[in-house]
C-alpha cells in the first residue's frame, strides 16, 4: 500500500465503515440540534461514556463527536426560531430570528442561517493553518494575562448593552453564574455513566431550562412566507466572513464562547441588516468556532468545545486529514437538513402544543442531569435555572451566564 493514500482511500472497506461512523454523528447531530433546550455537548458526552464499548476504532467514534458538532451547528437554529428555544451558542439571534418567524419570514431565516454556517466552513478550512501559527504565537502571552482578557470580554459584555437595567442584569447574571461555577465545577459526581459530568446540568439549566420554562403557554408558529433570501450574496458572504473571525478568536481562548463571541460580533453587523444579518453572523461564529477549535486541539493540546473535551476523554487519536474530511462531509449534511427538515419543524411546531413539548424536554434534561451527576445534577439544574433566568427578566443577552467558566478562570 502507497504510504502516502490514507487507509481510508485505499481499503473501500475501511471508507464505508468511516462513512458509517460519519453517518451516525450526522443523525445524534441533528437530534441535538432539533430537540429544543439540548446541546452538542450532551451527544458528545454520552458518546463519551460508552465510547469505551463501541466496536469501533477511537479515531472513527472521534469522527462521530465531531460529525454531531458540526451538524449541530447548523440544526440548532430551527429549534430557536421555531420555540424560540436556543441553545447557548444561538442565544444572541434567537430573538431577531423569532420575530422574523412571526413576520412570516422562517424560511428565509432557516436558509440564512445554513448560509452563514455554509460560509464560515468555506472561510475557515483555508484561514485555519495561518490562524493557527498566529494564536500559537499569542497564546503564550495570552494565557499569562487570561483573566485580564476575560475580565475584559465580560466588561464589555455588560458595557455593551443597550439600556442600564440590561446592563445591571448582565452584570448580576455573570457574578452568579460564576459564582456558581466556581462552586460546582470541581464537586465530585456520582452518576449512572462512567463518565460523570457537572457541565452537563450547569449548562441545561442556563441555556436550556429557562427558555423551556418561557416557551410554557407559547402560541406557537404563525404560517410562513415565500422562503426566498433577501440578502445579497455579498451581504451574506460578508456577515458570514465577519462570524469566522469572531469564531476563530475564540476557538483559541479558552473561557471565551461561541456565545460570547456571537454577542461581541452582532456589534459590528450594521444596523440595516437586522435579524437576517443577526443570523447569518451568529450562525457563522458557532460553526467557525468548531473548526478552529479542533485546530487549536491539535497545536496547543486544549480542548475548546464540549465536543472536544468528549473526544479528549475518549482518547481520540487528532487524525487532522481523516477530521478535516468529517467537518467537510458533516457541513454537506448540516446544510442540506436545514433545508430539508427546518420548513416541515417550522409547520410542526405550529400545530404541537408547546407547553406539552417544553414539559417533556424539561423531563429529559433532568434524567439526562441524573445520569451525568446522579442527584446533584439534578440540584445543580434547579440552582443554575434560577441563575439562567436573570438574563430574560433584566432585558439582557443571556451570554452573560458564560461567567460560570470565565469566573474560574479568572480565579485560577
Amino acid at each position: 500500500m502507497d504510504p502516502g493514500v490514507p487507509q481510508a482511500v485505499a481499503d473501500p472497506r475501511a471508507a464505508a465503515l468511516t462513512l458509517a461512523f460519519v453517518l451516525g454523528g450526522v443523525a445524534l447531530g441533528t437530534a441535538s440540534g432539533l430537540l429544543p433546550g439540548l446541546h452538542a455537548n450532551n451527544m458528545a458526552l454520552l458518546l463519551a461514556a460508552v465510547a469505551p464499548a463501541l466496536p469501533g476504532p477511537p479515531l472513527l467514534v472521534g469522527c462521530a463527536m465531531l460529525a454531531a458538532g458540526v451538524v449541530h451547528t447548523f440544526l440548532d437554529v430551527v429549534p430557536a426560531l421555531a420555540l424560540g428555544v436556543p441553545d447557548s451558542a444561538m442565544a444572541a439571534s434567537a430573538l431577531p430570528g423569532h420575530r422574523l418567524v412571526l413576520a412570516g419570514r422562517g424560511g428565509e431565516a432557516l436558509r440564512l442561517s445554513a448560509l452563514g454556517s455554509a460560509s464560515a466552513v468555506v472561510v475557515a478550512l483555508p484561514l485555519a493553518l495561518p490562524m493557527t501559527r498566529l494564536m500559537t504565537a499569542l497564546y503564550p502571552t495570552v494565557r499569562a494575562h487570561l483573566p485580564l482578557v476575560l475580565g475584559a470580554t465580560a466588561l464589555a459584555l455588560v458595557l455593551t448593552e443597550p439600556t442600564v437595567r440590561g446592563a445591571i442584569g448582565g452584570a448580576l447574571a455573570l457574578l452568579a453564574s460564576g459564582a456558581l461555577g466556581w462552586v460546582a465545577l470541581d464537586l465530585p459526581v456520582d452518576g449512572l455513566l462512567e463518565t460523570g459530568d457537572v457541565l452537563l446540568p450547569l449548562f441545561a439549566g442556563l441555556f436550556g431550562a429557562p427558555v423551556l420554562l418561557d416557551a410554557v403557554g407559547g402560541g406557537g408558529v404563525p404560517p410562513q412566507d415565500d422562503p426566498s433570501v433577501t440578502l445579497s450574496r455579498r451581504a451574506v458572504a460578508g456577515l458570514g466572513g465577519l462570524g469566522t473571525v469572531a469564531g476563530a478568536v475564540v476557538g483559541y481562548v479558552p473561557g471565551v464562547s461561541s456565545a460570547i463571541a456571537a454577542t461581541l460580533a452582532l456589534l459590528a453587523v450594521p444596523g440595516r441588516y437586522g435579524g437576517r444579518g443577526f443570523i447569518v453572523a451568529t450562525s457563522g461564529v458557532n460553526t467557525a468556532n468548531t473548526i478552529f477549535a479542533l485546530f487549536a486541539l491539535v497545536a496547543l493540546g486544549q480542548p475548546r468545545t464540549g465536543v472536544l473535551v468528549a473526544m479528549d476523554r475518549a482518547g481520540v487519536p487528532l487524525d487532522l486529514p481523516s477530521l478535516l474530511a468529517t467537518v467537510a462531509l458533516a457541513a454537506a449534511a448540516g446544510f442540506a437538513l436545514v433545508v430539508l427538515v427546518g420548513d416541515r419543524y417550522l409547520r410542526v411546531a405550529g400545530r404541537v402544543d408547546a407547553t406539552r413539548l417544553s414539559l417533556s424536554v424539561l423531563g429529559l434534561l433532568c434524567a439526562l442531569s441524573f445520569a451525568f451527576a446522579g442527584g446533584l445534577g439534578v440540584g445543580l439544574l434547579a440552582v443554575s435555572t434560577l441563575v439562567g433566568l436573570l438574563p430574560v427578566r433584566f432585558g439582557a443577552r443571556r451570554a452573560h451566564l458564560m461567567g460560570v467558566l470565565m469566573g474560574p478562570l479568572m480565579l485560577l
